[in-house]
């Protein structure tokens, strides 16, 4: 079971790189795709957003272990791509998670510090 995620967030495209923006969107899931299939993340999930009147618009929040996901994060491949989303998109983001056991054990530590902080 997994324990964090890698949440990277994008906005809408850069005005005139639209066409570009989709070929990444597709090249970013083929990405994914692969690293699940050899084993490097447990999973992965896409989400678009209707229209909102905000800066997102999309997310990409793949799961793993925190060793797995750091060492995505770290690689040469990864930090290309994510090169790639930001000359096309707006708003990028990429930003740890915590979901499932990594859930429990981060609510667990702020549960503490809320006791010892006294709030």
């Amino acid at each position: 079971m997994s324990e964090a995620a890698l949440c990277t967030v994008w906005g809408l495209p850069i005005p005139g790189r639209e066409k570009h923006a989709l070929d990444v969107y597709s090249e970013a899931l083929q990405y994914w795709g692969r690293l699940q299939q050899e084993g490097k993340i447990e999973r992965f999930d896409v989400v678009v957003l209707g229209p909102t009147g905000g800066d997102l618009t999309g997310l990409i929040l793949a799961r793993g272990t925190a060793a797995q996901l750091d060492s995505v994060r770290h690689s040469d491949e990864y930090e290309r791509l994510l090169n790639r989303v930001q000359l096309v998109v707006q708003h990028v983001r990429a930003v740890d998670a915590y979901v499932d056991e990594g859930l429990a054990r981060i609510m667990g530590q702020y549960t503490d510090e809320v006791g010892r902080v006294g709030v």
